[in-house]
Protein backbone atom coordinates (compact mmCIF):
# COMPACT_ATOMS: atom_id res chain seq x y z
CA UNK A 1 0.00 0.00 0.00
CA UNK A 2 0.89 3.19 -1.24
CA UNK A 3 2.43 5.70 1.71
CA UNK A 4 1.91 9.20 -0.47
CA UNK A 5 -1.27 11.33 0.60
CA UNK A 6 -4.13 11.00 -1.00
CA UNK A 7 -4.82 13.40 -3.32
CA UNK A 8 -7.91 15.91 -3.05
CA UNK A 9 -9.23 18.73 -4.89
CA UNK A 10 -11.96 20.93 -3.43
CA UNK A 11 -13.98 23.02 -5.60
CA UNK A 12 -16.76 25.37 -4.14
CA UNK A 13 -17.91 29.09 -4.77
CA UNK A 14 -17.23 30.39 -1.45
CA UNK A 15 -13.63 30.56 0.01
CA UNK A 16 -14.36 30.70 3.43
CA UNK A 17 -15.62 27.40 3.07
CA UNK A 18 -12.52 26.18 0.70
CA UNK A 19 -10.04 27.68 3.26
CA UNK A 20 -11.90 25.62 6.10
CA UNK A 21 -12.00 22.31 3.98
CA UNK A 22 -8.31 22.54 3.22
CA UNK A 23 -7.54 23.40 6.95
CA UNK A 24 -9.44 19.88 8.06
CA UNK A 25 -7.93 17.90 5.27
CA UNK A 26 -4.12 19.53 5.61
CA UNK A 27 -3.83 19.12 9.10
CA UNK A 28 -3.58 15.20 8.78
CA UNK A 29 -0.32 13.75 7.19
CA UNK A 30 -2.60 11.24 4.93
CA UNK A 31 -4.16 14.17 2.78
CA UNK A 32 -2.63 16.96 0.48
CA UNK A 33 -4.95 19.57 -0.88
CA UNK A 34 -3.75 19.27 -4.49
CA UNK A 35 -6.12 22.25 -5.79
CA UNK A 36 -8.45 24.37 -5.47
CA UNK A 37 -11.51 25.42 -7.85
CA UNK A 38 -14.72 28.20 -7.63
CA UNK A 39 -16.59 26.32 -10.34
CA UNK A 40 -17.29 23.10 -12.09
CA UNK A 41 -14.81 24.25 -14.83
CA UNK A 42 -12.26 25.29 -12.63
CA UNK A 43 -12.80 21.88 -10.57
CA UNK A 44 -12.44 20.28 -14.15
CA UNK A 45 -9.59 21.88 -15.36
CA UNK A 46 -7.61 21.33 -11.56
CA UNK A 47 -8.95 17.33 -12.25
CA UNK A 48 -6.93 17.20 -15.53
CA UNK A 49 -4.43 18.76 -14.21
CA UNK A 50 -4.06 17.41 -10.93
CA UNK A 51 -5.12 14.12 -11.14
CA UNK A 52 -6.41 13.76 -7.65
CA UNK A 53 -7.94 10.54 -5.80
CA UNK A 54 -10.48 12.48 -4.66
CA UNK A 55 -12.95 15.59 -5.55
CA UNK A 56 -14.76 17.79 -2.84
CA UNK A 57 -17.41 18.99 -5.20
CA UNK A 58 -19.96 21.74 -4.09
CA UNK A 59 -23.57 21.86 -6.13
CA UNK A 60 -24.76 25.64 -6.28
CA UNK A 61 -21.89 27.31 -8.07
CA UNK A 62 -21.53 30.15 -10.65
CA UNK A 63 -21.03 29.62 -14.53
CA UNK A 64 -20.81 25.66 -13.94
CA UNK A 65 -22.91 24.37 -11.35
CA UNK A 66 -21.71 20.99 -9.39
CA UNK A 67 -24.32 18.99 -11.22
CA UNK A 68 -23.21 19.91 -14.75
CA UNK A 69 -19.83 19.36 -13.57
CA UNK A 70 -20.08 16.21 -12.33
CA UNK A 71 -20.63 13.70 -14.90
CA UNK A 72 -17.50 15.21 -15.94
CA UNK A 73 -15.21 14.79 -12.95
CA UNK A 74 -16.34 11.00 -12.20
CA UNK A 75 -14.13 9.36 -15.12
CA UNK A 76 -11.03 11.48 -13.44
CA UNK A 77 -11.72 10.39 -9.92
CA UNK A 78 -14.48 9.30 -7.32
CA UNK A 79 -16.49 12.60 -6.15
CA UNK A 80 -17.65 13.13 -2.75
CA UNK A 81 -20.69 15.63 -3.10
CA UNK A 82 -19.99 19.03 -0.19
CA UNK A 83 -22.28 20.99 0.20
CA UNK A 84 -25.60 22.94 1.97
CA UNK A 85 -27.97 21.84 -0.35
CA UNK A 86 -29.90 18.87 0.99
CA UNK A 87 -32.97 18.89 -1.01
CA UNK A 88 -34.11 15.20 -2.26
CA UNK A 89 -34.25 16.24 -5.91
CA UNK A 90 -30.15 17.18 -5.54
CA UNK A 91 -29.55 14.18 -3.84
CA UNK A 92 -30.86 11.80 -6.04
CA UNK A 93 -29.64 13.40 -9.01
CA UNK A 94 -25.78 13.42 -7.90
CA UNK A 95 -26.09 9.83 -6.97
CA UNK A 96 -27.75 9.40 -10.31
CA UNK A 97 -24.94 10.71 -12.05
CA UNK A 98 -22.07 9.18 -10.19
CA UNK A 99 -21.23 10.75 -6.66
CA UNK A 100 -19.59 8.30 -4.06
CA UNK A 101 -21.22 10.39 -1.42
CA UNK A 102 -22.93 13.18 -0.13
CA UNK A 103 -21.96 15.62 3.10
CA UNK A 104 -24.15 18.51 4.07
CA UNK A 105 -22.15 20.60 5.82
CA UNK A 106 -22.70 21.19 9.87
CA UNK A 107 -23.72 17.13 9.74
CA UNK A 108 -20.40 15.88 10.10
CA UNK A 109 -17.18 16.00 11.79
CA UNK A 110 -13.84 16.04 10.93
CA UNK A 111 -13.14 12.93 11.25
CA UNK A 112 -16.53 11.87 9.35
CA UNK A 113 -14.99 13.84 6.73
CA UNK A 114 -11.41 12.13 6.53
CA UNK A 115 -12.97 8.62 6.58
CA UNK A 116 -15.66 9.75 3.99
CA UNK A 117 -12.61 11.07 1.81
CA UNK A 118 -11.03 7.32 2.53
CA UNK A 119 -13.80 5.11 1.93
CA UNK A 120 -14.62 7.54 -1.54
CA UNK A 121 -11.77 5.46 -3.09
CA UNK A 122 -12.69 2.08 -2.72
CA UNK A 123 -16.08 3.08 -3.70
CA UNK A 124 -18.11 3.31 -0.43
CA UNK A 125 -20.31 6.34 0.34
CA UNK A 126 -20.96 7.96 2.82
CA UNK A 127 -24.35 10.31 3.00
CA UNK A 128 -24.87 12.54 6.00
CA UNK A 129 -28.50 12.43 7.61
CA UNK A 130 -30.22 14.85 5.72
CA UNK A 131 -29.06 13.24 2.66
CA UNK A 132 -29.80 10.13 3.63
CA UNK A 133 -33.60 11.19 4.73
CA UNK A 134 -33.24 12.79 1.22
CA UNK A 135 -32.96 9.83 -0.38
CA UNK A 136 -34.87 7.24 1.34
CA UNK A 137 -37.92 9.67 0.30
CA UNK A 138 -37.17 9.51 -3.32
CA UNK A 139 -37.10 5.59 -2.80
CA UNK A 140 -40.29 5.61 -1.37
CA UNK A 141 -41.81 8.28 -3.24
CA UNK A 142 -40.59 6.94 -6.67
CA UNK A 143 -42.17 3.88 -8.17
CA UNK A 144 -39.67 1.29 -10.10
CA UNK A 145 -38.34 2.24 -14.05
CA UNK A 146 -36.53 0.66 -16.37
CA UNK A 147 -33.03 1.93 -17.59
CA UNK A 148 -34.79 3.01 -21.23
CA UNK A 149 -36.95 5.01 -18.82
CA UNK A 150 -34.40 6.31 -16.46
CA UNK A 151 -32.48 7.55 -19.29
CA UNK A 152 -35.24 8.95 -21.69
CA UNK A 153 -35.92 10.79 -18.38
CA UNK A 154 -33.05 12.10 -17.36
CA UNK A 155 -30.31 11.79 -19.78
CA UNK A 156 -27.14 11.22 -18.59
CA UNK A 157 -24.15 14.19 -20.12
CA UNK A 158 -21.60 12.87 -22.26
CA UNK A 159 -18.58 13.42 -21.17
CA UNK A 160 -16.37 15.97 -23.17
CA UNK A 161 -16.73 19.70 -22.92
CA UNK A 162 -18.32 21.50 -20.45
CA UNK A 163 -20.99 24.05 -21.18
CA UNK A 164 -20.21 27.61 -20.23
CA UNK A 165 -23.24 28.22 -18.14
CA UNK A 166 -24.72 26.31 -15.67
CA UNK A 167 -27.60 24.07 -16.02
CA UNK A 168 -31.08 24.23 -14.32
CA UNK A 169 -31.08 22.33 -11.19
CA UNK A 170 -33.29 19.46 -10.84
CA UNK A 171 -36.82 19.95 -9.42
CA UNK A 172 -37.82 16.56 -8.95
CA UNK A 173 -36.42 13.11 -8.43
CA UNK A 174 -35.08 11.65 -11.59
CA UNK A 175 -36.04 8.07 -11.91
CA UNK A 176 -34.80 4.84 -10.28
CA UNK A 177 -31.26 4.90 -10.67
CA UNK A 178 -30.89 5.26 -6.89
CA UNK A 179 -33.79 3.41 -6.18
CA UNK A 180 -32.16 0.37 -3.91
CA UNK A 181 -33.56 -1.15 -1.28
CA UNK A 182 -33.57 -4.62 0.08
CA UNK A 183 -37.29 -5.36 -1.22
CA UNK A 184 -36.83 -5.28 -4.77
CA UNK A 185 -34.85 -8.43 -4.55
CA UNK A 186 -34.82 -11.77 -3.70
CA UNK A 187 -33.30 -13.25 -1.05
CA UNK A 188 -30.78 -14.98 -3.31
CA UNK A 189 -30.16 -11.29 -4.40
CA UNK A 190 -29.67 -10.19 -1.88
CA UNK A 191 -26.48 -12.37 -0.66
CA UNK A 192 -25.23 -11.83 -4.08
CA UNK A 193 -25.47 -8.00 -3.76
CA UNK A 194 -23.49 -8.51 -0.66
CA UNK A 195 -20.72 -10.34 -1.99
CA UNK A 196 -20.42 -8.04 -5.00
CA UNK A 197 -20.19 -4.83 -2.29
CA UNK A 198 -17.92 -7.00 0.11
CA UNK A 199 -15.52 -7.09 -3.58
CA UNK A 200 -15.94 -10.45 -4.52
CA UNK A 201 -15.48 -11.29 -8.02
CA UNK A 202 -18.31 -13.50 -10.14
CA UNK A 203 -15.81 -16.99 -9.65
CA UNK A 204 -15.72 -15.91 -6.18
CA UNK A 205 -19.11 -15.34 -5.81
CA UNK A 206 -20.10 -18.32 -7.79
CA UNK A 207 -17.62 -20.56 -4.97
CA UNK A 208 -19.27 -19.14 -2.36
CA UNK A 209 -22.83 -19.82 -3.44
CA UNK A 210 -22.15 -23.52 -4.77
CA UNK A 211 -23.70 -22.02 -8.43
CA UNK A 212 -22.24 -21.05 -11.81
CA UNK A 213 -20.67 -18.01 -12.87
CA UNK A 214 -23.45 -17.83 -15.41
CA UNK A 215 -25.98 -18.01 -12.83
CA UNK A 216 -24.03 -15.54 -11.04
CA UNK A 217 -23.66 -13.25 -14.35
CA UNK A 218 -28.21 -13.73 -14.48
CA UNK A 219 -28.33 -12.73 -11.06
CA UNK A 220 -26.59 -9.58 -11.35
CA UNK A 221 -28.81 -8.88 -14.39
CA UNK A 222 -31.44 -8.66 -12.55
CA UNK A 223 -29.82 -6.98 -9.25
CA UNK A 224 -28.89 -4.19 -11.90
CA UNK A 225 -32.01 -3.90 -13.47
CA UNK A 226 -34.40 -3.74 -10.12
CA UNK A 227 -31.89 -1.42 -8.95
CA UNK A 228 -31.55 0.47 -12.15
CA UNK A 229 -27.56 0.40 -11.74
CA UNK A 230 -25.67 0.65 -14.80
CA UNK A 231 -22.39 -0.86 -13.26
CA UNK A 232 -21.09 -2.29 -10.02
CA UNK A 233 -19.64 0.48 -8.61
CA UNK A 234 -22.78 2.87 -9.21
CA UNK A 235 -25.00 -0.51 -7.21
CA UNK A 236 -22.32 -0.65 -4.53
CA UNK A 237 -22.33 2.92 -3.26
CA UNK A 238 -26.13 2.97 -3.62
CA UNK A 239 -26.04 -0.16 -1.61
CA UNK A 240 -23.73 1.32 1.06
CA UNK A 241 -25.63 4.46 1.28
CA UNK A 242 -29.18 2.41 1.51
CA UNK A 243 -27.78 0.31 4.44
CA UNK A 244 -26.36 3.38 6.61
CA UNK A 245 -29.93 5.04 6.13
CA UNK A 246 -31.73 1.72 6.86
CA UNK A 247 -29.82 1.38 9.60
CA UNK A 248 -30.44 5.17 10.92
CA UNK A 249 -34.13 4.70 10.08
Amino acid sequence: MSDDPLRVVIADDNPVVRAGLTALLSAHPDFLVAGQAADGREAHEEARRHRPDVILLDVRMPRVDGLTALPHLVPLAPVLMTTYSGETGIVHEALRLGASGYLVHGEFTAEQLLAAVRDATVGRAHLTPTASTALLTAVRATPACTSTCASATNPTPTPGELPSSAHHFPQTPSQAQAVVAHSLLSQREVEVMELIASGMTNQQIATTCFISQKTVKNHINRIFAKLNADNRGQAIALWHALGKAAAHG
